[in-house]
């Protein structure tokens, strides 16, 4: 039985998922009282069937959780079509406008100049990874310089309540996060409405009200900022940990496309989607229940021998590379072509500052499961 809590899984998971996986695709977790699917091809149905869907229920009492469930209830990723069809398209129809290619040059010249200014030994998260991804997040939104040093304590304060544990501080100061960043948007909305830039913001404005706005800029900020983090933390710690596919990367630069997508199969930086049955499911061998939750488990979809030849090696050209990493089906990443982007400029940066890199110390790991991160990624250019 797997414990979410315990020290050693959170280290390193990877163990007990494959020894969850041979028990079986599909298993009951009792502490939970949850359903996890731990193959690539259970995780995925449970990502791609309709039946199984993000029925937000807003937490109680609501006079205490409003200022959590007013995001949430608000947002695409906690909604079934039709509703989640009218929050998603105004945001993807302004992603099509050409928000990403824009943001290309910015994220690059960012990405070097971090690096320039970090020197030849630094924490990779604090001084590289956190600043670009607030860079890319306040560009892509609209928030201007003065305001941006907010986001990231906003944006961790949040996603700490997407944990299995969590104490009453980190609810407290996620209810505090969600009430600021809120007013904080609205404010902003009003002045682009009266005030139009190029950003997305403004081209939200008027296609979504005032809550769906806000609901839909903090879930970008959350998903993405905080995904694209660790991922580039986690990965570049891996990529680290295996040498002779760094001196494969130095090698063939052509490669860090692939070496980005097998940073983020090899060890994802978010481990745990929960769906809720809407109709009886019949998954693997198992049968979920109308009203059951299920949780697909990316970590352990992404090792699943069945699809991944030697899955715990880990390997910059593996090709193809199905990965699970961006989520699957109707809730897949909308912003995974703007993440792909924002790693592959540090990772060429990367090589390009620090051809000889090493880890400075053992990372300090975070104690959390589902979104998995490092606290700290000491680095040496030389």
């Amino acid at each position: 039985m797997i414990d979410f809590s315990d020290r050693d899984f959170l280290t390193d998971p990877y163990p007990a998922l494959a020894r969850l996986r041979v028990t079986g695709p599909v298993s009951w977790h009792e502490p939970t009282g949850r359903w996890l699917a731990a193959s690539h091809a259970t995780a995925g149905a449970v990502l791609r069937d309709r039946r199984l869907g993000r029925l937000w229920a807003d937490r109680t009492p609501a006079r205490v959780w409003e200022p959590f469930n007013l995001l949430h209830r608000n947002q695409m990723m906690e909604n079934e079509p039709p509703a989640h069809t009218r929050l998603r398209s105004p945001v993807a129809s302004a992603f099509q406008r050409g928000h990403v290619a824009r943001l290309r040059p910015t994220i690059t010249a960012a990405a070097k100049s971090l690096l320039r200014a970090a020197g030849s030994s630094f924490d990779l998260l604090a001084d590289v990874a956190e600043p670009l991804a607030v860079t890319v997040i306040a560009e892509l939104l609209g928030v201007p310089p003065e305001d941006r040093r907010w986001l990231r304590p906003w944006s961790a304060a949040i996603v700490k309540m997407y944990e299995v544990q969590r104490t009453p501080a980190d609810e407290a100061a996620a209810l505090d996060a969600c009430r600021e960043f809120a007013a904080y948007l609205r404010a902003l909305a009003a002045r682009r409405a009266e005030s139009p830039r190029d950003d997305l913001i403004s081209h939200l404005v008027g296609g979504l009200s005032p809550d769906e706005l806000v609901a839909s800029a903090i879930l970008l900020l959350n998903a993405g900022h905080e995904a694209s983090v660790n991922a580039l933390g986690g990965g570049v710690v891996a990529l680290l940990r295996h040498p002779a596919e760094w001196a494969r990367l130095l090698a063939d630069r052509s490669l860090v496309d692939t070496a980005v997508e097998e940073m983020i199969r090899y060890d994802p930086p978010l481990h745990m989607f929960v769906r809720t049955a809407t109709a009886d499911v019949r998954l693997g061998d198992v049968t979920i229940p109308e009203g059951a939750e299920v949780a697909a488990l990316l970590g352990a979809a992404n090792r699943d021998p069945a699809v991944f030849t030697d899955p715990d090696t880990f390997d910059v050209a593996r090709t193809p590379n199905p990965h699970l990493g961006f989520g699957a089906g109707l809730h897949f990443c909308l912003g995974a072509p703007l993440a792909r982007l924002e790693l592959q400029a540090a990772l060429a940066a990367l090589l390009d500052h620090a051809p000889h890199l090493t880890l400075a110390e053992e990372p300090a790991q975070r104690p959390t499961f589902v979104l998995r991160a490092y606290t700290a990624v000491r680095l040496n250019a030389r």
